[in-house]
């Protein structure tokens, strides 16, 4: 049923509790885990014009590595992983690679933030919901402090 599984990661704390239940989904079904952290390059349009792009790009890039060893670490080889470093709108990215890579799923975790904090920084997770053809299963994030 599932054999490709996209799970995108934005670096956040509380990661943990999703990455064990999406492996445990990708071992009863013999999956490959595609690890996606997109950089979101239009958040940076506003950046001073002296401001080096290369400088920041680096920086960005260096930041979804991070994001993605650590993902890599919690899976601890337990199940193949395919890691991928995309970029533009997290949610557009998100949704154009389960398409083109012919994901079945897209197990994401979410922050659960409502009101004005959903309002003002908006939800990757309820963009990809809302626009994504792939099934999508949510996950609250629970952080240390839950």
């Amino acid at each position: 049923m599932y054999e490709r599984i996209l799970v995108p990661t934005d670096g956040s704390d509380g990661i943990d509790s999703v990455v064990e239940q999406v492996v445990q989904l990708a071992q009863v079904h013999d999956a490959t885990i595609h690890a996606v952290y997109v950089i979101n390059t239009a958040s940076f349009a506003n950046l001073p014009m002296e401001t080096s792009w290369d400088g920041v790009s680096e920086m960005l890039s260096n930041e979804g590595d991070t994001a993605l060893d650590r993902l890599e670490e919690l899976i601890d080889g337990r199940v193949p992983v395919t890691r991928v470093l995309l970029e533009g709108s997290p949610s557009k990215e998100i949704v154009r690679y389960a398409k083109n890579e012919d994901c079945d799923l897209i197990f994401m975790g979410t922050h659960g933030r409502g009101g004005i904090d959903r309002l003002l920084l908006g939800s990757v997770a309820e963009k990809v919901v809302r626009t994504s053809d792939t099934p999508v299963l949510t996950v609250r994030v629970t952080s240390q402090r839950d």
